[in-house]
């Protein structure tokens, strides 16, 4: 009688262990390669706006930085795709950080410096950009920065609170309770959000102009909230629909009010939602640039995007170094908005579509 034939575990393991790696690999290669023509634009820009000098974009300095960054970038792929263990993958990323950065202090650094930035001290920025290459043209008379900093905050700021709580309202409202058209609302969510908007622009700018809005700040959030409101319900709704009705009649049974219920038991089960629909709003008002531009006429109201676009259109040619610094000003709060609830933004693509 033959003897069963022993498995070997250690050759089983191994061979787990190298098909683990490799689809690690495919898929780091697959991530780098369709995120690179992404980042290297962003990486030019920050890179131009730290070393270009009177005007003139050093191409060396961006070829420089580039050989120290993407050398770096494949590193810490094969790191991630070759460590055996935690202790191995932080070691090794460790040491990848201190080298790219020992190499690119001493390849990039004495290039590095922050006169792009010229426009955070000094309010007459533009006659000063101007001088340095004896250029005289452009009327444009830019506004303080951080003036248009607080403008955009504001638009921002007060589009977001009025969408997340309008939106909480009417979401909880069209989840909880049925009313004759409710399905055909929930289907004009939809047909709202996917409308092209700037086929608008012409009667919401006559629409503005007849009740004294036109040029106002109120008037661009009141414009804002109004397009950003449909998706913003719909979604929330999804997050309602998810919350067991048992947990707010408990509530209810116990003696609290149907507001209590709704403030104290029902909002903190959708706070993800909540938090998403806010950084998303947000962003959004951030980053308007079209209405910002039709709607808003005097400079003391620009806000960061339309600073973003005159400076550009006065004194492109003249110093690329300085529009890149306004790029990147401009880059920064969105960005760390977005990495800071990033969690939440992915829980709102799940949450939204379970209701």
């Amino acid at each position: 009688m033959v003897a069963p034939a022993t498995a070997d575990w250690d050759a089983l393991a191994a061979r787990a262990r190298l098909v683990r790696r490799s689809k690690a690999a495919v898929l780091y290669a697959f991530l780098i390669a369709v995120s690179l023509p992404i980042i290297l634009p962003y990486f030019w820009l920050v890179t131009i706006a730290f070393s270009a000098r009177t005007g003139v974009a050093e191409t060396a300095v961006l070829w420089r930085s580039m050989g120290v960054v993407v050398p770096a970038v494949i590193a810490f792929w094969l790191t991630a795709a070759l460590a055996q263990s935690r202790r191995q993958l932080w070691t090794g990323i460790t040491a990848v950080a201190v080298i790219a950065s020992l190499a690119f202090a001493l390849l990039v650094g004495p290039d590095l410096h922050l006169g792009n930035f010229i426009f955070l001290w000094e309010p007459d920025f533009a006659s000063v950009v101007r001088s340095r290459v004896g250029e005289v043209r452009g009327a444009v008379q830019f506004p303080n920065v951080w003036h248009a900093f607080a403008n955009s905050i504001l638009i921002a700021g007060a589009q977001t609170a009025i969408v997340v709580t309008v939106a909480s309202l009417a979401a909880y409202y069209l989840s909880r309770f049925h009313f004759p058209g409710r399905s055909a609302m929930l289907r004009s969510l939809l047909v709202l959000h996917a409308f092209p908007v700037l086929t608008l622009i012409v009667p919401m700018f006559l629409m503005l102009y007849w009740i004294g809005l036109l040029d106002t700040l109120f008037g661009v959030i009141l414009v804002l909230v109004a397009f950003e409101l449909p998706f913003a319900i719909f979604i929330m709704k999804g997050f309602f629909d998810a919350v067991p009705w048992d947990i707010e009649m408990s509530a209810l049974t116990d003696g609290a009010s149907r507001r209590q219920a709704f403030v104290s038991v029902v909002l903190p089960q959708v706070r993800n939602g909540i938090l998403a629909i806010a950084v998303f709003t947000f962003i959004r008002g951030w980053e308007e640039y079209i209405f910002v531009f039709t709607f808003l006429i005097r400079n003391s109201n620009w806000t960061m995007s339309l600073y973003m676009y005159w400076v550009r259109d006065d004194v492109m040619g003249v110093d690329y170094g300085v529009v890149s610094a306004v790029g990147v000003f401009y880059l920064v709060p969105s960005l760390i908005l977005y990495m800071a609830a990033q969690r939440y933004l992915m829980q709102m693509s799940i949450g939204g579509v379970k209701g």
